[in-house]
């Protein structure tokens, strides 16, 4: 596989290759980070948080058109304002149907994952019927066009550094949040022991419903993140969903270091594996790598240290 290749094409593979894969690493982690805090500290097996994604991916479209359309000399501001309407509009959809469907099935999660999957058809159809069937992309500000140069055959697009920042930003919110705020001592406590955490006073159905919320809001802001690097379409998110997962499982459920790590790691196979071979087996190898080390480590990579 490396036989046809001098160890200078190699090396320019494996990095051009590498920078790739922090634009899918971007994406893996935006979308794990909103997942871990769902399925890691609330223990619901959210399907549909792909079409959340997808629904932040819609608002940025509609932003962009509306700038572009209207104030078209503001457009190269368009993508911090659909940030802000991204976070805004999915969490609020989240929080929605929390109330609507999820709080009903707490502790039943394979209940959580029938009921999600059918919320994600309906959102797909509900996408198809008001955007249609076709993908739809976004024109980038002239400030994110171009690309910075490295070398003779190393370029790194600008767009891509924009999203690794935006995600650096997000995890760091994340951190301070899960680690540092008073909803993040909340939530933990709700985590270990939901009966004592109520008796101290701790309205857990809030809890339950803003960290769904604000899970499904970062799913939002992925999909704007998403529009950078991608076009949008009504079943997009499914394409993302089965590697969330992995990437939450793998890094160890409820953990921000493991999902860091994880995400990193297995973008960074599949990107550089994808050159070499097609798409579908580094997937295949991939997955095998990811289920071996579960069989070893069924925690993840990382755990959280409970005391019994």
């Amino acid at each position: 596989m490396f036989s046809d290749y001098s160890f200078s094409e190699l090396a320019s593979i494996f990095a051009m290759q590498g920078f790739a894969g922090l634009s899918l690493f971007s994406v893996f982690l935006l979308m794990a980070l909103g997942l871990a805090i769902i399925f890691g500290q609330m223990g619901v097996i959210n399907m549909a948080h792909g079409e959340f994604m997808i629904l932040g991916a819609y608002i940025t479209y509609l932003t962009s058109h509306v700038f572009e359309t209207m104030f078209p000399g503001l457009y190269g501001i368009y993508f911090f304002i659909a940030l802000f309407f991204s976070f805004i509009v999915t969490a609020a959809a989240g929080a929605f149907f929390e109330w609507l469907l999820i709080r009903h099935l707490y502790s039943r999660p394979l209940d959580t994952l029938l009921a999600t999957w059918g919320l994600s058809l309906i959102l797909q159809q509900l996408y198809r019927s008001v955007f249609g069937a076709r993908e739809v992309g976004v024109t980038l500000p002239d400030w994110l066009m171009g690309s910075l140069t490295l070398g003779d055959s190393i370029e790194i697009p600008i767009n891509g550094l924009f999203v690794l920042a935006l995600t650096v930003i997000v995890t760091l919110a994340v951190y301070f949040i899960m680690y540092r705020s008073r909803l993040g001592c909340q939530l933990r406590a709700v985590v270990l022991n939901r009966k004592m955490a109520g008796a101290v006073g701790i309205n857990t159905a809030f809890i339950d419903r803003i960290t769904f919320s604000i899970g499904c809001g970062i799913a939002g802001v992925a999909g704007c993140a998403f529009t950078m690097i991608g076009s949008t379409g009504p079943t997009a998110g499914q394409l993302y969903i089965v590697d969330t997962f992995l990437v939450v499982v793998f890094g160890g459920a409820g953990t921000l270091i493991g999902t860091v790590a994880s995400a990193f790691g297995i973008a960074q196979a599949q990107s550089v594996m994808e050159f070499f071979m097609s798409g579908s087996m580094a997937k295949v190898l991939t997955l095998l790598f990811v289920v071996g080390i579960l069989m070893l480590r069924p925690q993840g990579l990382f755990s959280v240290k409970v005391r019994r």
